[in-house]
């Protein structure tokens, strides 16, 4: 049972005791205590005194002397203007704190029962990962597992958007001017080479708009099944999965299902037949089919073309259908940006249309763009970040930040190496989910690798630092522990509360599908432990028992940092 729950239960049996009144401790309203008024948590009086028949004051206090009375781990109070400020007793705090160093560095909510399933990543196979799909990727990879730790069964997946005109646009480029080149032949990654291919169609198409129609043969060629076509189709597509296997590796990114879209764009075009049988959808003169709706204050929306292709809506109608059907999902998750907005409003109505019930559990994780300090990027000009790169980039400056402090020539490099990627990846990783997901952000490289402020690096230096800490205690035979009668702090209380949040926190990130929330949980949480550990001496405390107490208590936080940056994909060092 957690504080909260606890004084609202114990409030509750009061104003039963006192004024004979039957309340749910749930209607009662208590908040964290403002830092300028003394108390752990202060109960809001005013919606009592149509019970209690007196003043704000009297009813305040009332409630105060039955908790002092009757609930050993409050310990005092005072009422200011009709607040209730309870001031919870210091064995309390430190049993809290016993309880938190037990269950060590590894949260998990109890168990609700749901099968969850999150779609992130869902790449194209005409160019390799650039900063907007770090972001897809980061997102919801942390997503997955803060709704994991949060309870719930969930299943990692990705759609590999791996046909269509966007893919033809490469090959066709490929063909036509790339002269049967390689990744072995040219040195470049397999994803960066199609990649080109798409850059170089734009070119062509911007010299003869007319090659489009070439590109749309092709298109219409693959579906019916052309052994050419189907041919250069594998072989491009392989390159580009190998490219995005040692990409995903490097982000530590996987997947527990993997759909593709040449696979399920059928299942779609069985739905489109369905939905024309239903009444659903109408066809046009030209063969094309289309969703109406107007009445619901859209418009209509193209489900098939006239050559009898599939669009993108197509394959996520079936998709989703054998996503609900083979999973038994309560819920489905599209980790997609914002410009799929309409896209995906569209979705859901569709498939209400076409009679799923559960049509209304698919979410949209909608987040911004990612922009940079000279704009926006655009993948057919070729002027994206590419996200191997961006990870290079990421190591070179954490290699750089590190050796400049000069605290790890001592160490192997084998291992320096490593610890220079995490600090990376960690800078990476961090500032890009420490933004709410809704917002556009600007990522800025050198900003996020510092060392100080609300950065990756700074976090995972307060937790190397209380590794050392730690491994001091331990050379002198100290070990971490919680004895009876140890009265904490001020400090020290207020770090407990916080350590006590990261249940409820890890909750509120579910909730609203915001790994931000334990970002910036943690970061408040590191900055509590410098400025405590700056005022209160640790290993040259005298009373033993003091001594013991605060190396349980900076234990817990070098736990609770590690459990909620690991549900960001955050590796923290023990050295840096």
């Amino acid at each position: 049972m957690t504080a909260e729950q606890l004084l609202l239960s114990k409030s509750a049996e009061a104003v039963s005791a006192l004024y004979g009144a039957e309340i749910p401790a749930s209607s009662l309203q208590l908040t964290v205590t403002r830092k300028e008024f003394e108390g752990d948590y202060t109960l809001v009086v005013f919606p009592l005194l149509k019970i209690s028949r007196t003043s704000p004051d009297a009813t305040g206090t009332a409630i105060g002397e039955w908790l002092v009375a009757n609930c050993s781990e409050v310990g005092g109070f005072n009422v200011v203007k009709g607040f209730l400020n309870i001031l919870l007793s210091p064995a309390f705090w430190t049993s809290k704190l016993s309880s938190i160093c037990e269950k060590g560095d590894n949260v998990q909510l109890p168990s609700t029962g749901k099968t969850i399933m999150v779609e992130f990543s869902s790449p194209n196979t005409n160019k390799p990962l650039h900063l907007g799909h770090v972001r897809n990727n980061l997102l919801g990879a942390s997503v997955s597992e803060i709704l994991r730790a949060a309870g719930n069964k969930v299943i990692k997946t990705t759609l590999v958007n791996d046909r269509g005109v966007h893919i033809c646009k490469s090959m066709y480029a490929w063909q036509k001017r790339f002269n049967g080149a390689t990744p072995e032949s040219t040195g470049k990654k397999g994803d960066h080479l199609v990649g080109d291919c798409y850059v170089e169609y734009a070119k062509m198409e911007k010299e003869n708009p007319s090659v489009i129609d070439d590109v749309h043969k092709m298109l219409v060629d693959w579906e019916a099944g052309d052994p050419e076509v189907r041919a250069l189709w594998q072989k491009m597509n392989n390159w580009v999965f190998e490219g995005f296997d040692q990409t995903y590796k490097a982000l530590g990114i996987s997947f527990d299902k993997t759909y593709y879209e040449h696979d399920t764009y059928l299942l779609g075009k069985e739905l489109v037949r369905k939905g024309l049988e239903m009444g659903v959808f109408v066809q046009d003169p030209d063969g094309s089919v289309w969703c109406d709706l107007t009445s619901d204050g859209l418009d209509r929306k193209i489900v098939q073309r006239s050559d009898g292709t599939s669009v993108y809506i197509t394959q996520d109608l079936g998709t989703a259908e054998r996503r609900f059907a083979e999973n038994n999902l309560d819920s489905h998750v599209y980790v997609v940006g914002n410009e799929q907005d309409y896209h995906f409003q569209v979705l859901k109505l569709i498939l209400a249309k076409l009679g799923f019930e559960w049509a209304s559990r698919i979410y949209h994780l909608s987040y911004g763009m990612v922009e940079l300090p000279n704009g926006k990027m655009k993948s057919r000009e070729g002027t994206v970040v590419d996200a191997d790169d961006l990870i290079e980039e990421m190591y070179a400056q954490a290699k750089a930040t590190s050796e400049a402090s000069g605290k790890l020539a001592d160490l192997p490099e084998e291992e320096r190496d490593t610890l220079y990627r995490q600090i990376g990846l960690g800078a990476l990783k961090y500032f890009i989910l420490k933004v709410d997901p809704k917002k556009t952000m600007l990522f800025d490289p050198a900003e996020s690798i510092d060392f100080n402020g609300n950065t990756g690096p700074f976090i995972q230096y307060t937790h190397a630092r209380i590794c050392s800490i730690l491994r001091k205690a331990s050379e002198k035979g100290l070990v971490p522990s919680v004895p009876e009668g140890v009265v904490p702090s001020s400090k020290e209380v207020r770090i407990i509360k916080l350590l006590s949040l990261l249940p409820s926190k890890i909750q509120e990130a579910a909730d609203g599908l915001s790994p931000a929330v334990l970002a910036n949980y943690a970061y408040e949480l590191a900055k509590d432990f410098n400025q405590y550990y700056h005022d209160t001496p640790v290993l040259k405390e005298s009373d033993r028992n003091l001594l013991s107490m605060r190396l349980a208590l900076i234990s817990a936080v070098s736990d609770v940092l590690k459990s909620a940056m690991r549900l960001l994909g955050i590796e923290l060092p023990e050295r840096m």
